[in-house]
């Protein structure tokens, strides 16, 4: 990667943020992103080919969850393909076929632009999405495909800048690929109902933010109940559950002397939001269980439409059968 040093760091994020806020709008209302630079990359083929974006934030279990799914997969015989969108990707358990880090890293852009991380990951995606004809090179050979798409761990990228929403219309759009969303969140966060209600805020905004087909995961499922000799309880199961689909009743359940007392208004807005809503849940994994695998993965299955479009499997004439023989 080249990159001249041409601005200092302030200037670049400023930079950023107003070619943002200046084009991403008028782009969003075009049906064709990119059509002016990029027209010829446009597909009418029949190809069908799906992406799973991993979302969420770090710590998460995002490259974890990917290794354990694409070895389900192929134990399946199904073609899955893992896609490195993370810039500063250090180590993976399986070998990206596709990576960002051979366009573009985070490390040079820091370097060579004098940028932070996260002004250094902006970048980085601006520059993948005004090189379309190296992504087309690299998404070219897949046909019937899944390719499970490692994404950064830096929420900001799904909740409030606009770059990997562009990233989905461009592979909606203009390379016609089936895309869906999954929104990882780490299972320490039910110790603390504040942190959880934060992160079902995040993965709402996500869903909102992105409007594709999304499923919500709570990861580390088998840390729940590592100390429990016989597993849980019918009760605890019961309590999990209320963490599964949000219950707005759980902050009512902590004791008020724990929070300060001005945000307890705000609390209540938040939950009440995020009821009235209704629109987060969350599947929980275990990656240690084939059986919580297969679910979550039967569950991409499904809001992918994987299959739909195969000729049903005509059942065998048994009276011809029987006449033949």
């Amino acid at each position: 990667m080249s990159v001249r040093r041409t601005m200092t760091d302030h200037a670049a994020i400023y930079q950023v943020d107003l070619y943002y806020r200046t084009h991403v709008e008028a782009r969003k209302n075009d049906a064709n992103v990119g059509s002016v630079r990029h027209g010829a990359l446009c597909r009418t083929s029949d190809r069908y080919v799906n992406l799973a974006l991993m979302l969420g934030p770090a710590g998460a279990g995002k490259s974890t969850f990917c290794a354990s799914l694409m070895a389900h997969a192929h134990s399946l015989g199904r073609n899955m393909h893992l896609f490195n969108l993370d810039p500063a990707a250090e180590r993976f358990e399986y070998e990206p076929t596709i990576d960002i880090r051979e366009l573009i890293s985070l490390e040079d852009v820091m370097e060579e632009m004098d940028l932070g991380p996260n002004g250094g990951l902006i970048y980085c995606f601006d520059y993948l999405l005004n090189n379309l004809d190296w992504l087309e090179t690299e998404l070219g050979e897949y046909d019937n495909d899944y390719l499970v798409i490692d994404c950064p761990g830096q929420i900001e990228l799904y909740t409030h800048f606009p770059v990997i929403s562009r990233f989905v219309e461009l592979m909606q759009q203009q390379f016609h690929f089936r895309v869906c969303a999954t929104y990882l969140l780490d299972s320490h966060f039910i110790d603390d109902k504040a942190k959880y209600f934060a992160g079902v805020l995040s993965a709402m905004s996500a869903m909102i933010n992105l409007d594709i087909s999304h499923l919500n995961i709570m990861t580390k499922m088998d840390l729940v109940a590592q100390h429990e000799k016989n597993g849980l309880s019918y009760a605890q199961r019961r309590e999990i559950e209320r963490y599964m689909e949000p219950d707005p009743l759980l902050f009512a359940d902590q004791d008020e002397s724990l929070n300060n007392a001005r945000f307890h208004a705000l609390n209540q807005a938040v939950v009440q939001l995020i009821e009235d809503y209704s629109m987060v849940s969350f599947l929980p994994l275990d990656l240690s269980s084939e059986e919580s695998i297969n679910l979550i993965f039967s569950c991409i299955d499904n809001v992918m439409q994987f299959g739909e479009d195969e000729e049903p499997v005509e059942p065998k004439d048994l009276e011809n059968e029987d006449a033949n023989e």
